[in-house]
């Protein structure tokens, strides 16, 4: 209903195209094979899926009206989509689906200020807590009214309110893996620079108006804080750092009492064309009740805890990730514009009780090609006390105007 609302505000608003001072297309198509090799399963995965995204941005003066369509077709489809009750195999979690992606209008005519009003992409910092979920072939998006600011001074504030998550589940979404998941969403972050690096400060509430989706076990309210930053420490040689804390408790219609703490340490030194990083994230446990440990349900998260997606709840007692990467890239090599490959191991611990969970590797290899680019990626999770052994490949080709 809110979207027929702003489609309906943006056409007593935007002039037509013929009047407007712009029009961007947007279109891009992503070919991926997945091949998950889990032990449990009587068979492997295998995923050959194509998604195409197309639609166009309209500008005129200070407003803009973007609109864009999203599809997802399995050209091969041996595996558990989450949806298609192939469950003899892993789960790839990319189901068929067509349907709208983004529906957004947004309006610049405030002095050092954006609104934004309807079906968008949220990316928060890091997407630690909330975003858009890239990886997955259908991205999650929120119908939301967000306001940015920010000022000559590097002071930034950003706040928004959503009330419907569309997941990455489309169209069919069904049970605990909804289309879209209701509630009263609030995320804001504040941010200034100082002399050590950006200081943030945030709170995002989550409300999972759901029953089906964990018996709103998963609406939760965090507020912590954040600080990140770099340094020249040599010619070429620059030290990236991170620090991060953040409290968390249950919300609203979640049964569950607790309270659960998140800690970041990340340190990353890019020497020239070549980088090494090291850090810890703690995503702490309250008793060791499912769903009372630190929770992010809107994030990125595919980007947190190995490749290989064996964390995307956390476990009812928590998660201690030490993780090193070191990566190089090149650029116009082999009549490519550039070629960047990394390597990371990740070493997980549970919060309490002191179990080893298990290890990762994960490697990936990306070329880029004026609007082409081909990836290789593998994750290899090696289980001890949570999950089990894991093997996955991705080969995928995108293109993006």
């Amino acid at each position: 209903m809110r979207i027929r609302v702003a489609t309906a505000i943006a056409a007593l608003i935007i002039p037509t195209a013929a009047q407007a001072q712009q029009v961007k297309p947007l279109l891009d198509f992503r070919l991926r094979w997945e091949n998950a090799d889990q032990d449990g399963f009587a068979k492997d995965a295998d995923a050959l899926t194509l998604r195409g995204r197309a639609g166009a941005e309209l500008t005129w003066q200070d407003w803009s009206l973007l609109a864009e369509g999203e599809g997802t077709a399995a050209l091969v489809e041996r595996y558990d989509s989450g949806l298609n009750d192939k469950t003899a195999h892993p789960i790839v979690a990319d189901p068929e689906n067509v349907e709208l992606n983004r529906l957004q209008l947004q309006y610049r005519g405030l002095k050092k200020a954006l609104i934004t009003i309807g079906r968008q992409r949220i990316n928060i910092d890091d997407q630690r807590f909330v975003g858009s979920s890239g990886w997955r072939q259908n991205e999650q998006t929120f119908d939301a009214v967000r306001f940015e600011y920010g000022d000559a001074k590097g002071f930034k504030a950003d706040l928004t309110y959503s009330w419907s998550a569309r997941t990455i589940w489309g169209i069919d979404g069904r049970n605990a893996r909804q289309q879209a998941i209701g509630g009263n969403n609030v995320f804001a972050t504040v941010s200034h620079p100082t002399p050590v690096g950006t200081l943030s400060g945030f709170a995002f509430v989550v409300d999972q108006d759901e029953a089906e989706v964990q018996g709103f076990r998963l609406s939760n309210q965090t507020y912590g804080i954040r600080l990140a930053g770099s340094r020249e420490v040599a010619k070429a040689a620059k030290l990236n750092y991170a620090l991060s804390y953040a409290g968390q408790w249950d919300h609203r219609h979640n049964p569950n009492d607790y309270h659960a703490d998140y800690w970041l340490a990340d340190l990353a030194l890019d020497w020239a064309s070549a980088k090494i990083g090291l850090g810890h994230e703690r995503l702490g446990a309250d008793e060791g009740v499912p769903l009372t440990s630190f929770q992010t349900p809107l994030a990125t998260l595919h980007k947190f805890q190995g490749w290989a997606d064996k964390f995307l709840v956390t476990p009812p007692n928590g998660i201690r990730d030490w993780y090193g990467s070191a990566g190089y890239g090149w650029k116009k090599v082999a009549r490519l514009d550039a070629i960047n490959a990394t390597l990371v191991y990740h070493r997980f611990n549970s919060d309490r009780l002191r179990l080893h969970y298990g290890n990762e590797w994960d490697a990936m290899v990306a070329a880029k090609k004026g609007r082409w680019t081909a990836t290789a990626k593998f994750a290899a999770y090696d289980a001890d006390e949570f999950a089990t052994d894991t093997r996955k490949l991705w080969l995928q080709l995108e293109w993006a105007y």
